[in-house]
């Protein structure tokens, strides 16, 4: 991204490398996930956001959205049961880092905690088989336990898959744990942390 102006943040600029995770992290209501959405093309913003060689602005919204997938801090779910989230097949892929058994396809959204949902969420995004992948506090929900096994299964999809991703995140053993860079907002600006390029 160059140039990227949404909300108090102004002349954002960034660059997410495939296979590489960049944190970003800031004080609530600092433009966070605002920024998130803007790269999932969300919002309006300023500034030009692309793609390997492709232009946000040069594509329609939603096959934009095929290859930017954005995983909110709180996921949306619109029928009644999992199964009719995904694609035919994938509960039989279902990464045992995840925790489920694979008759969580015919379970109903009522009966999911919220970390159920966050992880059947982040399952949703990568069987999309994304480009890139914008990460909003993924693993608020989760106890520590969950989160790290979600964070080593993370990493290895987003390494091997080669997804650039952006990930939002408020705890900084976590930050050290998953990020290749890591920037923080002040003010209206995003500055590098130190040791990150």
């Amino acid at each position: 991204m160059q140039d990227v102006s949404i909300g108090v943040l102004n002349a954002v600029s960034l660059t997410v490398p495939r296979g590489q995770v960049v944190c970003l992290a800031g004080p609530s209501g600092s433009g966070k996930s605002r920024l998130l959405r803007a790269v999932a093309d969300l919002e309006p913003h300023g500034g030009q956001i692309s793609l390997d060689n492709l232009n946000q602005q040069s594509v329609p919204a939603h096959q934009w959205r095929r290859q930017v997938v954005m995983v909110p801090a709180e996921s949306q779910w619109w029928f009644d049961e999992v199964s009719a989230h995904f694609p035919e097949g994938a509960g039989e892929r279902l990464p045992a880092a995840l925790g489920f058994p694979a008759e969580v396809m015919d379970w109903s959204i009522s009966r999911l905690s919220s970390g159920e949902r966050q992880r059947l969420a982040l399952w949703r995004a990568l069987v999309q088989e994304p480009d890139a992948l914008l990460l909003d506090e993924p693993t608020a929900n989760l106890d520590n336990e969950s989160t790290e096994a979600i964070e080593r299964w993370l990493l290895q999809e987003i390494e091997q898959r080669q997804i650039a991703t952006l990930w939002v995140a408020h705890d900084s053993a976590q930050i050290h744990r998953v990020a290749n860079a890591h920037y923080r907002i002040r003010g209206t600006v995003l500055e590098p942390v130190h040791g990150s390029d």
